[in-house]
């Protein structure tokens, strides 16, 4: 097929396009910047560079490539476009991607309308925001947690925009749990070695994670299968925070984590890091197993941390 892979320089993007190409698929990938063009074409895609906030730039970007299928990976959150992570204000840190989430998804679902693509697959996240009552892990029946109220709002809110947007479209959703793996690893673990990523409270809070070539493995599926829908594209294993940070620091060969009462943490490090450390809740991979026969190369966190971090 003929795969547009809009934001194909990201951290997945690059992990994906080989995956595509590998399969025998003709790719179009976009960046926002010419620098990074030789880059898309050392990954074996057409590259283009395209502003996704831009209407005109992506329908002509789209028309030009004329693909079977839509794949929306654009975000902004890396530190050229955001800065450094800041779950504290999460508003500000996240106001690039919300913005690609909403305004971005429109611009290429009324792209792909024009010329008559269908299937259209699109990230949306399910790592630790799990709607907060019930259980720990939670289904693609449940909604993310809107996060009323805090820093975070907005991007559920545009996280929310895709779903519904791209679904109605009669396209695809993949809520990826929280990414690790080549090009975000080491973004994870500085902190974690500068013990500057407390366990916070009870540490009972909930994440799910998962390895970006497992990631691009699903969304390879979910291409080829023309799958509608939401799934959830996390590993087997959601963990709390208690068992998975202390893990990744002994893997990094740091200090175990410092831990912090949650009184303490809120106006140090904000109402949201509280929240995904306490509350969070994880996600169950069980449909995109059944559905897409997809197979994780890292079933668990424990075995990826360990591999990539050896």
């Amino acid at each position: 097929m003929r795969v547009f892979v809009a934001g194909g320089s990201g951290v997945l993007g690059r992990r994906l396009v080989p995956q595509l190409v590998a399969r025998g698929h003709r790719v179009t990938a976009t960046t926002t910047s010419s620098a990074k063009l030789r880059l898309v074409e050392q990954l074996g895609a057409e590259a283009v560079t395209m502003n996704g906030l831009d209407a005109a730039s992506v329908g002509e970007a789209v028309a030009r490539a004329r693909p079977d299928v839509i794949v929306h990976q654009m975000t902004a959150i890396s530190v050229t476009h955001a800065g450094k992570a800041d779950l504290k204000h999460m508003d500000r840190w996240f106001a690039g991607t919300n913005r690609l989430r909403t305004e971005g998804t429109d611009h290429l679902l009324d792209a792909a309308k024009a010329i008559g693509v269908s299937n259209v697959v699109a990230q949306s996240y399910g790592g630790w925001n799990g709607l907060r009552q019930g259980g720990w892990v939670k289904t693609e029946q449940d909604p993310v947690d809107p996060m009323a109220g805090t820093p975070a709002e907005p991007g559920m809110r545009a996280i929310r925009h895709v779903e519904e947007a791209v679904t109605d479209a009669g396209g695809a959703v993949l809520r990826y749990g929280w990414f690790y793996g080549p090009g975000s690893t080491d973004d994870l673990v500085e902190p974690v070695r500068k013990r500057q990523f407390p366990v916070i409270g009870s540490g009972d809070g909930h994440t799910s994670w998962i390895h970006l070539d497992d990631a691009a493995a699903a969304t390879v599926l979910a291409v080829e299968q023309h799958v509608k829908g939401v799934y959830n594209v996390v590993d087997d294993e959601p963990a709390p925070a208690r068992e998975w940070l202390p893990y990744l620091a002994e893997c990094a060969g740091a200090k175990p984590p410092v831990r912090i009462p949650a009184w303490l943490a809120r106006p140090l490090a904000g109402k949201v890091a509280v929240t995904m450390m306490t509350e969070g809740r994880g996600f169950s991979n069980a449909k995109a197993k059944r559905e897409l026969g997809w197979h994780l190369r890292y079933p668990s966190w424990r075995q990826g941390f360990k591999e990539e971090l050896a």
